[in-house]
């Protein structure tokens, strides 16, 4: 593999990237991709680079995607206010359907742009290859779930055909109607599912900050959790953070917050020796 021609010129140095192949060269990375970072197109072309870098590289990973910004977007065409509560949003039949019809877009959107790269991807979601099965999160919330149960054999088949899934945050519940689920709890419920050995959260932050709002590049579950109680980590940051340790707890080797505004994130937090945002291990 000449990896001096699929890698980027300003991206992670040779050496090293040839050591992280190998380390992770029988392992699973899943990745969610999300907040507001894929409205500006530069991001999201960087990003689909880097996937289609990993791909080359016989990395096997999957992709969950939010929505949250184009929903709004769609929702507002429409003129529908949504109400939230604990930051998840109302969801009753209208906002269901434009929810699914939102994120099914754009899962396409990634999975066309990825094959115009030669990557070979595959959409999954409510209406093809649904993967999780969910429970109702609470009966105010309306079409809103929790992963109950991860489809592991149809993932697996996949990745075996050398294929990336590309996943949407929606399952069916019992009833086989579908229901919007939160990108990064979906993310990590196929993480501890298929326990692997990376989660890699991108948003529009740096990573966790300390109380000085400079970087930390890695942290623990325990200092995490202090930094919660010390209101260091607050708000927007908190549902994230949970995410990182349920998964930690639950299998994942770590879990990486990375900056998805930074070209070519995922590279440097898989194959550099100093990552780019801040990796929490147990």
């Amino acid at each position: 593999m000449d990896l001096k021609k699929i890698l980027p010129k300003n991206g992670p140095p040779i050496n090293e990237v040839s050591k992280y192949i190998e380390k992770y060269k029988n392992d699973l990375i899943v990745i969610k991709y999300g907040g507001n970072v894929f409205i500006d197109r530069n991001i999201f072309d960087n990003f689909i680079t880097d996937i289609n870098i990993l791909s080359k590289l016989g990395i096997s990973f999957v992709v969950v995607h939010g929505g949250g910004p184009r929903i709004k977007r769609e929702l507002d065409k429409s003129n529908i206010q949504s109400k939230f509560i604990r930051g998840l949003r109302v969801t009753d039949k209208k906002i269901i359907n434009i929810v699914e019809s939102v994120l099914i877009d754009f899962n396409n959107d990634i999975v066309d742009s990825l094959k115009r790269f030669g990557t070979d991807a595959i959409s999954i979601h409510t209406k093809k290859n649904n993967i999780i099965e969910v429970t109702p999160e609470a009966k105010e919330l309306g079409f809103v779930g929790i992963p109950k149960k991860i489809n592991n054999d149809l993932i697996e088949k996949i990745l075996n055909q050398k294929q990336v899934p590309i996943v949407s945050p929606l399952g069916l519940g019992n009833d086989n109607h579908p229901y919007n689920i939160n990108g990064d709890t979906a993310a990590g419920a196929i993480a501890k599912s298929l326990k692997s050995r990376r989660l890699l959260l991108m948003t529009n932050v740096e990573g966790v900050l300390d109380q000085d709002k400079k970087l930390i590049n890695e942290i623990t579950s325990t200092e995490v959790l202090k930094m919660v109680e010390n209101n260091i980590i607050t708000e927007g940051m908190i549902p994230k953070i949970n995410t990182c340790l349920d998964a930690v707890k639950n299998g994942v080797t770590a879990v990486g917050i990375i900056d998805g505004r930074k070209q070519h994130s995922i590279l440097f937090e898989i194959f550099s020796d100093k990552g780019s945002g801040t990796l929490i291990r147990k």
